[in-house]
C-alpha cells in the first residue's frame, strides 16, 4: 500500500489517500481530508496523484470501496468517472459498494468491463 500525504502551509496533515497497485488493477483506500478543507480542491489533487501513481505501475483499472452514508464523496467519486461494478458486500451491517473506473495507460488499450 502507497499512501500520500498532503500537507498545509504548516506542515501538519490535511489530507490522505492510500492506493495499492495488484497487476492490472489498482485499488483506493482510505482518503480523507479536513473537514475544514473540503470544497478546496485538496481531494481532487489526492485523487489525481493516486490515479498517476496506479497508471505507472501497468493498471488499466481502477477500483475503490464506499458506503450509502458517505453520499458526499459517492458524488466527488462519480464526477470523477467511477460507476458501480455491481459488486456489493456486507460492512459490519452496511452495504459496501466496490466503484471501478477504466484508466488509461500509455502504449496499452483501456479495461473493459
Amino acid at each position: 500500500m502507497t499512501i500520500f500525504v498532503a500537507l498545509d502551509g504548516t506542515g501538519l496533515v490535511a489530507g490522505t489517500i492510500a492506493c495499492q497497485a495488484a497487476g492490472s488493477e489498482g485499488h483506493l483506500r482510505g482518503m480523507a481530508v479536513l473537514p475544514q478543507l473540503r470544497g478546496g480542491g485538496l481531494a481532487q489533487q489526492l485523487l489525481e496523484q493516486a490515479e498517476r501513481y496506479v497508471r505507472q505501475q501497468g493498471c488499466t483499472r481502477i477500483t475503490l470501496d464506499t458506503t450509502e452514508p458517505l453520499k458526499r464523496a459517492i458524488r466527488f467519486y462519480e464526477r470523477n468517472g467511477f460507476r458501480p461494478s455491481g459488486k456489493v458486500q456486507d460492512f459490519f451491517g452496511m452495504r459496501l459498494i466496490e466503484y471501478e473506473k477504466a484508466i488509461e495507460v500509455a502504449g496499452r488499450a483501456r479495461a473493459d468491463f
